[in-house]
């Protein structure tokens, strides 16, 4: 899977992944500041499935319709330790069950919800 963290992920998870043999760009350190709508367009070009703690991308994908083919997954978790989004996503990406293509996944604390666009 490639992967583009957006900005607001965890520095110490994206350096997990990477270990984990996952490409991953992360827009923090290579497209700062750019908005959700280029970091969607970014995914869209790059063939990349979108880690974010930003809500913001259910709205853009469900009311202006733009839908990155490889996905979504929004973490809405909180009070958690810095590599802890990445080791859920290793965890997540071994379960055979879950696609993530053309879908928003929405990891919480208790459950994973799936809604495909």
């Amino acid at each position: 899977m490639k992967i583009l963290a957006d900005e607001n992920f965890p520095l110490r998870s994206i350096q997990l992944l990477r270990k984990s043999g996952f490409d991953v760009k992360a827009i923090g350190a290579d497209f700062p500041g750019v908005t959700d709508k280029l970091v969607l367009e970014l995914a869209v070009f790059d063939k990349r499935t979108i880690l974010t703690f930003d809500r913001d991308y259910g709205e853009l994908i469900f009311k202006y319709d733009y839908k990155p083919n490889q996905g979504v997954i929004y973490f809405r978790i909180f009070d958690f330790k810095p590599a802890e989004p990445a080791q859920i996503l290793i965890k997540l990406l071994n379960n055979q069950a879950l696609d993530f293509t053309r879908r928003i996944t929405v990891i919480e604390s208790e459950t994973i919800r799936q809604r495909k666009y």
